[in-house]
């Protein structure tokens, strides 16, 4: 037992390092994702039927094929057309573009649950489709939404964990690498596990409280 106490405090350093890489590229994929959402809800419920259709198929494509392929096609596939990234832009660029397309469809779902009426009342005050969208229907529609930003946010955390196959050093490459010079899988795994999972769990409990917060009075 004090073996694998001794085993843990002396990677704990390592994997304290990789899981602060691990919610860098989280938060910043998280960003990258819901600024992509943002625009692409928009034009695919303000902007032409062809590029709507355009969308659509970006979002089809990115929710209907795994995560893993699009980082390989991203870093190993686009240097083949002029290309090229570094691992972590990779890696970020991937993951961002993986979560837009859910989180896309998280926001086309919570705008089409705000009530028509609030189109047609805003259209009689002599407000745009955009005006309304962006000072009527968006700030409902993003109360209604939390609950999804957050379970994509807690999945793009275990998502990060895909990227190490592209030498990004996050907490699973980090575990990787310890097991190789330690070669105690078992332990360290089960390290890496527990911290994923309480990264997780502390991101409902603070989702919770965020619902909680912006749920209207009954």
């Amino acid at each position: 037992m004090s073996d694998l106490f001794q085993l843990l405090r002396d990677a704990a350093p390592m994997l304290l390092q990789g899981t602060a890489w691990t919610l860098v590229f989280a938060l910043a994929s998280m960003l990258g994702g819901l600024s992509v959402a943002t625009v692409v809800a928009s034009l695919r419920l303000l902007g032409p039927r062809w590029l709507a259709r355009l969308l659509d198929l970006y979002v089809s494509a990115f929710r209907g094929t795994p995560l893993l392929v699009q980082v390989f096609v991203i870093y190993y596939g686009l240097p083949s057309v002029g290309l090229q990234f570094e691992p972590l832009p990779a890696g970020v660029l991937a993951l961002s573009l993986n979560a837009g397309a859910y989180l896309a469809e998280s926001l086309r779902g919570a705008i089409a649950g705000v009530p028509e009426g609030q189109w047609a009342a805003a259209a009689s005050l002599g407000m745009s489709r955009v005006q309304t969208l962006r000072h009527i229907v968006a700030p409902q529609a993003l109360r209604l939404a939390v609950p999804s930003l957050g379970n994509t946010l807690i999945s793009l955390i275990k998502d990060t964990s895909l990227v190490s196959v592209i030498a990004v050093t996050e907490l699973m490459l980090a575990t990787k690498e310890l097991i190789s010079t330690t070669f105690q899988p078992l332990p360290l795994y089960l390290a890496a596990a527990a911290i994923y999972w309480l990264l997780s769990v502390l991101l409902e409990r603070a989702q919770q409280r965020l619902e909680r917060s912006l749920a209207l009075p009954k």
